[in-house]
C-alpha cells in the first residue's frame, strides 16, 4: 500500500479542532460510529472509527468526512499504484487523529516517528490502487491546549464505484491495524 507523511503546521496551515460544533465523542460511545452520516456513505469507516476510539487504541478521532466520487483531476493514479484502466472511479475520506495522552506527541519528532512507523507498516501491505497520506497539524484539543494531531487522507480507485469502495475498505482496515498494532505510548 502506498503511504506518505508530511508536516503542515506553520502560517495559514489548517488546524484540527478537536471539539468542534457537532463533535461526537466516540471514545465514550464507539458504537455511535455507525450513526454518523459519513459512515452511511462509507460503511467501512464506522468500524475504523470505532476501533480507533476504543481504550486500547493510541489515538482517538475528532472528525471525518467522505468523498464518494473523486474526479480525474482530484487524484493521481500513479500515486495510488494504479494503472489508468483501474483508475476510472475513485473515492476518499479523511480522519482527524489525536493522541490518547498529552505526553504522547509532546514533540514534533514524536509524531513524525509515529507517522514514519505507520507508513512503514502500510508499505508492507500488498494492496494496490490506494494510499494513505498522513498530515501532521496543529491541534486544538481544548480552547486552552494546543498540541499536534494527524489528518489521515485515504484514497482509492477502481474500475467501478464498488471496486473503489472495496479498495478503500481494505485500506481503512490496514490503516487501523497499523495504528492499533503499534504505539509510542
Amino acid at each position: 500500500m502506498e503511504a506518505d507523511w508530511e508536516f503542515q503546521v506553520g502560517g495559514d496551515a489548517p488546524a484540527i479542532e478537536a471539539h468542534w460544533t457537532g463533535f461526537v465523542d466516540l471514545q465514550r460511545a464507539p458504537e455511535r460510529a455507525w450513526q454518523l452520516p459519513e459512515t452511511g456513505q462509507l460503511p467501512a469507516l464506522a468500524d475504523t472509527l470505532a476501533r480507533l476510539n476504543t481504550a486500547g487504541s493510541p489515538v482517538w478521532t475528532s472528525k471525518c468526512d467522505v468523498w464518494p466520487h473523486l474526479e480525474a483531476g482530484e487524484f493521481d493514479p500513479g500515486e495510488l499504484d494504479a494503472s489508468p484502466d483501474c483508475a476510472t472511479h475513485a473515492m476518499g475520506c479523511y480522519i482527524d487523529l489525536l493522541p490518547r495522552s498529552d505526553r504522547q506527541w509532546a514533540l514534533p519528532e514524536m509524531v513524525a516517528a509515529e507517522c514514519k512507523q505507520v507508513c512503514n507498516l502500510l508499505h508492507a501491505v500488498p494492496l494496490r490502487c490506494c494510499r494513505a497520506d498522513l498530515v501532521i497539524r496543529r491541534a486544538f484539543v481544548t480552547p486552552d491546549l494546543m498540541g499536534l494531531g494527524i489528518t489521515a487522507y485515504l484514497t482509492s480507485c477502481g474500475e467501478s464505484n464498488g471496486e473503489a469502495e472495496g479498495k478503500l475498505q481494505a485500506a481503512l482496515a490496514a490503516f487501523t491495524d497499523a495504528f492499533r498494532g503499534h504505539s509510542t505510548l
